[in-house]
Formats: C-alpha cells, sequence, structure tokens
C-alpha cells in the first residue's frame, strides 16, 4: 500500500512522537514501507533576531539536532523495518512538505498538536500540512 513513509516530529517534545512514531512503524511494518523521521529546526526569521546568537549557532543547533534524532531512532522499536532520518532548517510546514515531496512520501505522519492545547485543536503546522500536502496524511490524536 505504502512505500515511504515520512514521520514529522519535534525532537523536543515528546507527544510529537510518543504515539506517532509507533503507527508509522506499524504502518511501514504492513505495508513493507521506508519510514523517513524527520525533524526540523526552525530557522530565525528576521535577521534582526538573528543578530542576538552567535554566527555558529545554526550548525551547532543542526548538528546536535541530527544527534539527538539518531538517538531516538536507535532507541526506539523499528520492528526491522527500513529507516532513515533527515533533519531540516526552515518554516516547519514548508520543509515537512519539501521533505515529503523530495523522498517521493506516499503519506505524511505527523502528531495533532502539543499537549497543553485543547483535544480539539489541530496545531498550526499538522492543520498547514493537512491543507498543503500532495500525499495523503495521518495525524494521530495524543
Amino acid at each position: 500500500m505504502y512505500k515511504d513513509v515520512l514521520l514529522a516530529i519535534d525532537i523536543n517534545e515528546e507527544s510529537s512522537w510518543r504515539k506517532a512514531l509507533p503507527t508509522a512503524v506499524d504502518t511501514c511494518m504492513a505495508s513493507g514501507a521506508t519510514l523517513h523521521i524527520m525533524t526540523v529546526v526552525p530557522d530565525f526569521g528576521m535577521p534582526m533576531v538573528a543578530q542576538f546568537f552567535p554566527a555558529d549557532f545554526e550548525k551547532k543547533a543542526m548538528a546536535q539536532t541530527e544527534q539527538d534524532l539518531k538517538a531516538l531512532i536507535d532507541k526506539s522499536d523499528t520492528k526491522g523495518i527500513s529507516v532513515r532520518h533527515l533533519v531540516a532548517n526552515g518554516t516547519i510546514y514548508e520543509e515537512i512538505i519539501s521533505a515529503a515531496n523530495s523522498v517521493d512520501a506516499d503519506l505524511i505522519v505527523l502528531a495533532s498538536h502539543r499537549p497543553q492545547l485543547s483535544d480539539y485543536l489541530l496545531g498550526p503546522n499538522a492543520a498547514r500540512v493537512v491543507r498543503h500536502a500532495g500525499q495523503s496524511v495521518l495525524v494521530v490524536r495524543e
């Protein structure tokens, strides 16, 4: 059914992968798909904001995030499926859609919100991915 599944997570927010990761693994297991796990380091946005960070902050943040993502994957039960990881930098929903297109994903899996929000609310990045992605999107409720 699926060949490539993209799981988008916030490496610093367990609620973004606690239920979504096992769901994505089970989906890949059932269809023999490759799981692409990605996280996005948000960009600074305005140059005025960037001036308050050290010059190499972005490079260090990307390296640390990649290390953290690899560690999460290593400790996760991926049941022998093929897993790849990706760290992007930019606007979260745009990077998720770009990565889905880049890996030719059939399905995007992501969590619905952070825990402090109402159970009925779809987070802004998840909502944008649902609206703009060319792929099917599975939103896992927390």
